[in-house]
């Protein structure tokens, strides 16, 4: 346990268990954290206590010819990818860092903080969610009751899928102390293909089209050439111009040939190059971690789901009336724009453009102040909003997990 009386920090399952019933008793609210490296996101909200789970750590099952793997919650995601690199293996859901992004330095992400934020990569297009991973959980209610969901097998799920529900919730439903995943190989070969010069909509439907190939594209995105020119590999960045990138990985001579297909279906959209396994890597992280938007921290950020054909209009519609920053991941249904000025209208204009198609919008980096004042997350209509409702109440009556951390009284 911690020294600091507003924080507490258990170290097996059943502390946890016996704190959480504790708080029940006196009826005080707790700030779930992991490492503490995502605070920043979500609503704004100051609890009394703080509950750390960082200090239930450790892998406790890895059995990697079966692509199963068990932590606690609160092991550090760098300590498990070090496991997995070792064996040839990875997590297919590739989870992004976000700590530069939120100015979160000096906390480590831990893998109970990643599924409850349901974070995923840019191979989210191809291997799904991080909630599509999980294939079991043990958690602690609100009641200081422990209870687990699946097994270790995707077969083992049955009844409802609360580990599912979980994924995503911010720590509001229940504390998740340990957490079964499917690992997958990691791939012999990975190569980029670049078309260099493009403007946002052609760049769309050069990964449109490359996504509708048989080539099976594991990452999608385009950087305009605000955002290129923030990339630490040097042909990118010395472009001087957009960067339009699509990731393919395999074995060696799958790969070999599928670039070759590629380069030709992309061709006539204009100058193709390529980058090898080290340079793609570096790319494609700096394109999960947000690194283009790193530097200005003044500006907030939006993270903007839609369909990929209307992404590009999302973009121009929050610039043509802000000072907006924008580039594309998942084939462009993913939009990250950071706004400089007049952050309150900025986020009339994302919701308006986001809710004429569908789609949602979540303020990712903001200050606390705002993130008080402006949605943070997509407004739910009514029988969604209800929904949630019950669900928060059937799992939290007392609302003592991180509450107000998604919506106002959840």
């Amino acid at each position: 346990m911690s020294d600091m009386l507003d924080v507490i920090r258990p170290t097996t399952e059943d502390e946890m268990r016996d704190v959480v019933a504790s708080a029940l008793a006196s009826s005080t609210a707790f700030d779930i954290v992991g490492g503490g490296t995502k605070r920043a996101l979500g609503r704004a909200v100051e609890p009394a206590r703080r509950l750390e789970v960082s200090g239930l750590a450790g892998i406790s099952l890895y059995e990697s010819d079966e692509l199963v793997l068990s932590a606690a919650a609160g092991t550090p995601l760098a300590e498990i990818e070090g496991h997995l690199v070792d064996a040839g293996q990875e997590f297919a859901f590739e989870p992004p860092d976000w700590r530069a992004l939120l100015g979160a330095n000096d906390g480590e992400p831990t893998i109970g903080g990643t599924i409850a934020c349901n974070l995923s990569g840019p191979r989210r297009i191809k291997a799904g969610a991080a909630r599509d991973h999980v294939l079991g959980v043990r958690v602690v209610s609100d009641r200081g009751e422990v209870f687990k969901s699946g097994g270790r097998v995707v077969k083992n799920v049955t009844g409802y899928d609360m580990s599912k529900l979980l994924a995503g919730s911010y720590g509001t439903l229940g504390v998740m102390t340990e957490i079964t995943l499917k690992v997958l190989p990691a791939a012999d070969k990975i190569r980029t293909i670049l078309v260099v010069g493009l403007d946002d909509a052609p760049a769309v439907g050069a990964l449109t089209r490359a996504l509708h190939s048989p080539n099976d594209v594991s990452a999608a995105a385009h950087l305009p050439a605000a955002a290129a020119a923030h990339s630490s590999v040097s042909y990118v960045r010395e472009a001087g111009s957009s960067v339009t990138a699509v990731r393919i990985e395999g074995s060696d001579a799958s790969v070999k040939a599928r670039c070759a297909a590629l380069k030709n279906d992309l061709a006539e959209f204009g100058e193709i190059e390529e980058l090898h396994r080290h340079n793609s890597a570096i790319l494609w992280r700096e394109i999960s971690n947000v690194a283009s938007f790193v530097g200005d921290q003044d500006r907030d950020v939006w993270r903007v789901s839609v369909p990929p054909a209307l992404g590009v209009g999302i973009a121009e519609a929050a610039g043509r009336e802000h000072d907006t920053l924008a580039f594309y991941d998942w084939g462009g249904g993913l939009v990250w724009l950071a706004v400089a000025t007049d952050h309150e209208r900025a986020a009339s204009t994302v919701r308006k453009a986001v809710g004429e198609c569908g789609g949602h919008a979540t303020l990712v980096r903001a200050p606390a102040s705002r993130r008080a004042k402006i949605a943070v997350f997509q407004p739910q209509n009514g029988p969604v909003a209800a929904l949630s409702r019950r669900l928060k109440q059937g799992f939290d009556p007392n609302g003592i997990l991180n509450p107000g951390r998604l919506y106002d009284g959840m």
